[in-house]
């Protein structure tokens, strides 16, 4: 525990109460949930930061979309105190870049209403982006990500690690997949302490790197690993981001880190570019979220590139019919 942590971990204890009895209150039905009339999915996780929620959500809408379902996200959205797409977060924006009309968007904090909305235009499949600890829309299945690289978060709650919740909120959990492995006996022990839901594995999976010069999706860019890159990125796992990097066989001469959901602003690619350049670097990657944080901003004169990626689960169909079972249970317990 670092010296920050330590001074902040007494308010871990009335944050840690606070959940602990908010989620009692709903199991308990102290305070009640809200219900769609349809199948809901909620994807999310443990942690504060990224864990492959968005890659994840992808997956189940394209599932979902290819058995013949209208199919309608449920995201808060970053600081999603709004309405509509105009409020829309860098994640949102991505996912409605991949899947286009396809999918209906109900974006904004009122998760439930934005649904009631979703289903008056005959919406009856919904997937509830970054939803466990959403408890006032009730669901079919819970799936919980948790991310190999840093799983638990430093083992302590918020604000002194990244832990939303305790480990023991994994008795909630429907399914849990551990993103960025294969294998992880370890991880694998800490979540039965808390859980028997069954587990699966998923790795993030290099679609494509594209060029980007100023709109979206710009063209494939092939040349990536002859060159040597610099990366940046505004997201919640970073080093996640960097890993996989090497894990695609890239060189990295260096990276740039910035808050997650960073608007970039010219400076900040200048700064980019100076460090890029420093490092022997003769191009600059980042993520496909941190694409459209770069709107307006006048590019750099390096070539910028970003990775598109996609979720590959481990024994897919099984998870896949582990989802439609545990929806399906429960929605048939309740006619």
């Amino acid at each position: 525990m670092t010296f920050l942590e330590s001074l902040l971990w007494p308010l871990t204890l009335p944050y840690g109460a606070v959940v602990h009895l908010r989620a009692r209150a709903y199991l308990k039905g102290i305070l009640s949930q809200h219900r769609l009339n349809g199948m809901v999915i909620s994807v999310g996780n443990l942690t504060t930061g990224g864990t492959g929620k968005t890659p994840m959500v992808l997956w189940i809408a394209e599932r979902l979309l290819l058995e013949g379902k209208s199919t309608g996200i449920l995201t808060r959205g970053y600081r999603g105190g709004g309405h509509g797409s105009d409020s829309t977060s860098d994640e949102v924006r991505l996912l409605q870049a991949r899947l286009g009309n396809r999918v209906a968007f109900g974006v904004g904090a009122d998760r439930f209403a934005r649904g009631s909305e979703l289903s008056e235009r005959g919406v009856g499949s919904f997937i509830l982006d970054d939803g466990f600890q959403h408890l006032q829309l009730a669901r079919d299945v819970d799936i919980v990500l948790i991310d190999a690289t840093n799983p638990f978060g430093g083992g302590h709650l918020l604000p002194a690690g990244r832990l939303r919740e305790a480990r023991s909120a994994l008795a909630r959990a429907d399914i849990v997949v551990v993103t960025r492995s294969d294998h992880a006996p370890a991880i694998e022990a800490a979540i039965r302490r808390d859980s028997d839901a069954p587990i699966f594995y998923a790795r993030t999976r290099l679609e494509s790197i594209r060029a980007f010069c100023g709109e979206y999706p710009g063209r494939e860019f092939t040349e990536l690993h002859s060159r040597k890159l610099f990366a940046f990125s505004g997201i919640g796992n970073p080093a996640g981001f960097h890993a996989d990097l090497r894990q695609w066989g890239f060189g990295v001469a260096g990276c740039k880190i910035f808050p997650d959901h960073h608007r970039y602003i010219a400076r900040d690619l200048e700064v980019i570019e100076t460090e890029a350049r420093a490092a022997g670097a003769n191009v600059i990657a980042c993520t496909e979220k941190d694409i459209f944080n770069l709107s307006g901003v006048p590019l750099p004169k390096i070539d910028l590139c970003y990775c598109c990626i996609s979720l590959q689960i481990a024994r897919e169909q099984e998870f896949w019919e582990n989802v439609l079972v545990v929806a399906e249970s429960r929605i048939r317990s309740r006619r």
